[in-house]
């Protein structure tokens, strides 16, 4: 549930003018949270259809009384889920943008609904301000769409993903520099080029400098044929620039001053006030080319962008490595959530291509990816360590399947009720 008295931060005008207006179907069963939100949210300005089973939505929202600007679903419904309303929607049509609302056990469900289309999800207890926040971006994303089909998910599934997903819709319509921060292997070269073809440049040339492996930065940049002169009205892209030396910096914010047709996006590491503070980079060179700044998480903190990566690669290189492989086994994808991937995509591309060549079995194994853990006897788990994990993988997997309703989950594990929740006590899943 909300927290009591949670008050929104957004004070400004853009949110009481993003509700005013807004047709918005509320799906919930509880009274108190029911109540609580349609409350808020006429208080926001937006007409609220109220409704509390799943039967009653579909008919309300396949044959609206006018447009419906969003959808707000609880999971559990009573006579039914919001996975199913959504889906049995979908069948039919397009539905109106959803934004779920979920308990801690119902992410994987979330997630995998966010994958087939829906908008967004909130999880239990959230802010009002979060819940209100989350609702406006959702609106306003619909305002100014990406096509899908043209433009799929460049950086994964999770709320950081999306983040990162909507500032670079943003930052397209912007024309001045923009600089992208993130470590290595968290795709600041896709999101750079996603960017360009967004923007009116798209049409234009898309010129690539990378500072780390140029021979001559000055010719690179600045000689005949070099980035400023082939980039006409396009898009110049200069990726770590944290590496360019100070003559470099200093005719590059000579070239900023003096303009050109095109646009500057660069592109760095994290440690650019550290190069700042030692006097390696020039600070006023830093605030013209960050004038818009996008920060990519390490992919080791988001895990279910780091499975997601996983399934998206799998699906381009197994055909040509492992042609007979069936799939990534539940293990591999936990594996893989608990890694920390310090080189990010590209380590994760590298151990898939070669766990692919090594796999002997139907299924990508954690061994196959990891094979250093079968070397190192202190990496290795113990057989109960790894019994262990293969139950919480199943259980999980169980429960995401359920909706995390654990009596049906028992019957596909095909166990005790009693001795599951015995089991997810022991293995921490009890507040899942």
């Amino acid at each position: 549930m909300m927290k009591p008295g949670s008050q929104s931060p957004y004070q400004w005008s853009g949110r009481g003018c993003m509700l005013k207006g807004r047709y918005i179907v509320l799906v919930e069963d509880d009274e108190i949270m029911g109540a609580s939100l349609a409350h808020r949210l006429e208080l926001e300005g937006a007409q609220v259809l109220w409704l509390k089973q799943m039967v009653r939505a579909i008919g309300a929202i396949r044959t609206p009384k006018k447009p419906i600007d969003a959808v707000i679903c609880d999971i559990g419904l009573p006579d039914g889920s919001g996975e199913e309303l959504f889906s049995t929607l979908v069948r039919t049509g397009t539905p109106p943008p959803f934004l779920f609302i979920t308990g801690q056990g119902g992410i994987g469900q979330a997630v995998r609904m966010i994958k087939s289309g829906a908008a967004d999800y909130v999880t239990k207890p959230f802010d009002m301000s979060v819940f209100l926040e989350r609702l406006g971006l959702l609106l306003r994303n619909r305002e100014k769409p990406v096509p899908n089909e043209d433009f799929p998910a460049l950086m994964g599934i999770s709320a950081a993903a999306r983040n990162i997903e909507t500032m670079i819709a943003k930052t397209a319509m912007e024309s001045h520099p923009a600089l992208i921060r993130g470590g290595p292997g968290t795709g600041k070269d896709l999101v750079a080029r996603r960017i360009h073809d967004l923007s009116d440049r798209s049409a234009a040339p898309f010129v690539v400098v990378n500072l780390a492996r140029e021979a001559n930065a000055e010719d690179a940049l600045f000689g005949d044929g070099g980035g400023f002169e082939s980039v006409g009205e396009g898009t110049l892209f200069i990726n770590a620039i944290g590496k360019a030396a100070a003559s470099i910096q200093s005719l590059l914010l000579d070239r900023i001053d003096r303009g050109f047709d095109g646009r500057l996006i660069t592109a760095c590491g994290q440690e650019v006030e550290t190069l700042i503070a030692q006097g390696q980079f020039n600070a006023e060179l830093f605030y013209r080319v960050a004038r818009t700044e996008i920060p990519i998480p390490p992919l080791g903190t988001r895990p279910d962008d780091a499975v997601w990566l996983l399934q998206q690669l799998f699906r381009k290189i197994a055909p040509r490595f492992a042609p007979g492989m069936e799939g990534i086994s539940a293990l591999t994808e936990q594996a893989v959530r608990d890694h920390d991937w310090p080189g990010g995509g590209r380590d994760l591309r590298a151990r898939l291509v070669r766990g692919l060549s090594m796999a002997a079995g139907p299924l990508l194994q954690p061994s196959d990816l990891f094979p250093e853990r079968l070397v190192d006897p202190e990496g290795m788990m113990s057989l109960a360590e790894a019994r262990d994990a293969a139950e919480r993988a199943q259980i999980i997997a169980a429960l995401d399947r359920t909706g995390g309703q654990i009596g049906e989950a028992a019957k596909l594990l095909r166990i005790a009720r009693t001795t599951l929740w015995e089991k997810m006590q022991k293995l921490g899943l009890s507040d899942t």
